[in-house]
């Protein structure tokens, strides 16, 4: 493990320098992980192209802030999630539900989708409204908390909250039809 971190300490020194290879190698490294983060959280996989290719000109225009090589693949997620949120913030407009799903916390404090197979619950994140796309995955996956999700989306906690209890129950639902039908 220590020497891995040592080549990828020394080939992040060199992208700084902006050696072409060490930046490919980087990519190669990082970008299918990172295309993970986009593909969940954009509306579309062209979408999710872009948002990696615009994340990774960012990473690498401005890999001379990173104070320490090693954290790279943080320092890489946190450009990636921030592209993410800006798009976001570009293309979906949230709005507080007034469905009562905020009080509904301590009923439905499980996490449900934890005993289903992750490609069945990836594929039906996918298909949720964007507004509760976007905190579901902020707040699970990336493991944001609410304040933070609205801070960044520029909404209130309620309304965070909110989406993910919608989210949530679209997603409960979608995936007990998608089981119903496909076993």
């Amino acid at each position: 493990m220590e020497q891995v971190l040592t080549i990828q300490t020394a080939v992040v020194k060199k992208a700084c320098k902006g050696d072409a290879a060490a930046r490919a190698w980087l990519y190669e490294q990082y970008s299918k992980a990172m295309f993970n983060i986009c593909t969940r959280m954009a509306s579309n996989r062209n979408d999710a192209e872009d948002l990696l290719q615009d994340a990774f000109i960012i990473a690498f225009n401005k890999l001379h802030q990173l104070k320490e090589a090693e954290q790279f693949g943080g320092w890489l997620k946190r450009i990636v999630v921030n592209e993410c949120i800006r798009y976001t913030k570009k293309s979906i407009v949230l709005h507080d539900l007034e469905d009562n799903n905020v009080d509904q916390i301590a009923e439905d404090a499980t996490e449900w989708w934890k005993t289903v197979d992750m490609k069945v619950v990836h594929r039906e994140i996918k298909n949720l409204p964007e507004g509760c796309k976007q905190v579901f995955t902020l707040y699970v996956v990336e493991d944001y908390s609410h304040k933070e999700i609205a801070f960044e989306l520029g909404i209130s906690e309620s309304t965070s909250k909110s989406q993910y209890h919608r989210a949530k129950k679209l997603l409960k639902e979608s995936i007990n039809q998608y089981l119903a039908i496909h076993g």
